[in-house]
């Protein structure tokens, strides 16, 4: 064979199988084609075919698992992993076991949450009928108003038929017919329990007359002590969430603990399915000994009282801050509540200085325990004598009667004359925006809610009264109130205080939600800040 032609087999690696020498069968017969030359050899080389992984039979496995090297290593594996589940096991107890715990939340009833808004002149806050008396189906008529406030609770009345100083004619369980029928009444219950709103009966006896509670010898009668609590049987059965006696003070019987005991137990009876019912007393003695001896003497759930003023004056901030502190610690682990003013002493407004008012909200609202306030003290409605029960009527547009009626009211006065509803409802920087946000925190920071109350020591000479509000791990508050009326600056120390708290509203509606230095907090006259800084393990 020429070189060309040659087959170096070692270079082709192939087997004998892979070679075909195609000799010619008949070399004779077989004519040479172009380009061959005799000798030459046809190698044909086959291609591997693909070879398959078909795995260990069963066979196979049971004897490769068997094997001892198999068993280590399933043992080794089986270890291994225990040990890392009991490690994350360990890891997670112990980020359980040094993890702040949270406190277990107090119990609290639908009265504790939030604030109540009174209307004890039900004929001074909307008329329906063209008679210019307010009216029950006025209220109804306004619900969607009040469920803006998020209020937790109506205090109505009184509403019940009474002749003054006379209890022959005092029917506590029929309406006044000036106010409406009981149906009027049902169906006011009904459009306040859509609105998630508890109704308050009030049923002060002799709300007409100069003693509440008439007189010794009418309230020592045990006829007259039987239809009070076959009253509160009447209207709780009726639906009503609670019931409030106003003068509590003027009940002057020698069994007056038990008749309350009583009467107390009358509502609690009816805290069935979910539904608590409350009884609320009420004192308008402002005399600091006397209203702490009614609130150990009451059985009440709690008791409201004007302990925010002395003698319908405001305090000083000195007398202010012992006074908060002597209640509360007289109070002891009853609820409290707070009011600035009421049905029988007039409005807020007609009460504190102007500048002051916003002040006064955001001091009712953040202490502990459940504030009360008056109908329009949202909006700074006014008494025409100040110091007089609250009967202005109330203003909720600027038409010619104020959209309390369609008749112009008799009683017509310029003294709340650029007040109104209406007026301040789009304002953000109006006294109602003031009272709904403050009414919204009230209602869901717990903090606020059932925190703690720790009283805070400006400088002395300060005329600002400041307090701190904490509970557990959540959002902290910081009251700052200044009562004078020229600008204050107060470092605020406490072991629980951080360096910096924000501002979360103002009685200055125009101060920015800006980040304040505790150690030297500016307040401009009469302002009033709540702070907020978050919990820090």
């Amino acid at each position: 064979m020429s070189k060309d032609t040659e087959v170096t087999m070692s270079k082709l690696k192939v087997s004998e199988k892979d070679v075909e020498l195609n000799e010619p069968e008949d070399s004779e017969k077989q004519p040479m084609t172009i380009g061959e030359t005799n000798g030459d050899v046809k190698v044909k080389v086959v291609e591997d075919e693909e070879v398959k992984f078909t795995g260990l039979s069963k066979e196979e496995l049971l004897k490769v698992a068997g094997t001892p090297a198999w068993v280590r290593t399933r043992w080794a594996l089986l270890i291994l992993f225990w040990l890392g589940w009991l490690g994350m096991l360990a890891g997670a107890v112990v980020i359980i076991v040094q993890a702040p715990r949270c406190k277990d939340l107090p119990p609290q009833e639908w009265w504790q949450k939030g604030v109540l808004y009174q209307i004890g002149a039900v004929e001074s806050f909307q008329d329906t009928n063209g008679d210019g008396v307010g009216d029950l189906a006025g209220v109804k008529q306004r619900m969607d108003d009040l469920g803006a406030l998020k209020v937790k609770g109506l205090v109505i009345g009184p509403i019940h038929t009474t002749v003054a100083n006379d209890s022959a004619n005092t029917n506590l369980i029929k309406i006044d017919e000036r106010f409406g029928s009981m149906e009027d009444f049902t169906q006011l219950l009904e459009a306040a329990r859509k609105k998630s709103i508890m109704v308050v009966l009030d049923l002060t006896p002799n709300y007409r007359g100069v003693d509440a509670w008439f007189d010794l010898l009418t309230t020592s009668n045990s006829t007259f002590q039987n239809s009070v609590k076959e009253a509160l049987t009447f209207w709780l059965e009726k639906g009503v969430s609670g019931i409030l006696l106003g003068s509590i003070e003027q009940l002057k019987v020698p069994n007056k603990l038990d008749l309350l005991e009583d009467l107390k137990n009358i509502t609690t009876n009816f805290s069935t399915d979910g539904k608590s019912r409350v009884l609320i007393a009420v004192t308008d003695d402002h005399r600091l000994g006397n209203i702490l001896s009614q609130l150990n003497e009451t059985s009440s759930e709690f008791l409201s009282s004007r302990y925010l003023l002395n003698n319908l004056q405001p305090l000083s901030v000195s007398d202010l801050a012992k006074r908060i502190q002597d209640y509360l610690e007289a109070a002891g682990q009853r609820w409290t509540s707070w009011s600035v003013g009421g049905p029988n002493v007039g409005h807020m407004a007609s009460l504190v200085r102007e500048d002051l008012l916003r002040l006064y909200n955001i001091l009712l609202f953040t202490l502990p325990g459940t504030p009360f306030t008056n109908y329009g003290d949202e909006i700074g409605l006014q008494d025409v004598v100040p110091g007089q029960p609250a009967k202005s009527i109330m203003h909720w547009d600027n038409t010619d009667s104020f959209g309390f009626s369609s008749q112009l009211p008799a009683d017509k006065s310029n003294i709340n004359l650029n007040i109104s509803v209406m007026a301040q409802k789009d304002d953000k920087l109006s006294l109602l925006s003031l009272y709904k946000k403050l009414s919204e925190l009230k209602g869901k920071e717990r903090s606020l809610l059932h925190g703690d109350f720790v009283q805070l020591q400006p400088e002395p000479e300060q005329q600002v009264y400041a307090y701190l509000r904490v509970w557990d791990q959540n959002d902290r508050f910081i009251v700052v109130l200044n009562f004078g009326n020229t600008a204050a600056t107060v470092a605020l120390q406490h072991e629980q205080l951080p360096s910096k708290a924000t501002v979360l509203l103002s009685s200055n509606p125009h101060r920015s939600e800006e980040t304040l230095d505790l150690q030297k907090v500016e307040l401009g006259p009469s302002e009033g800040m709540l702070l907020k800084f978050p919990y820090t393990a």
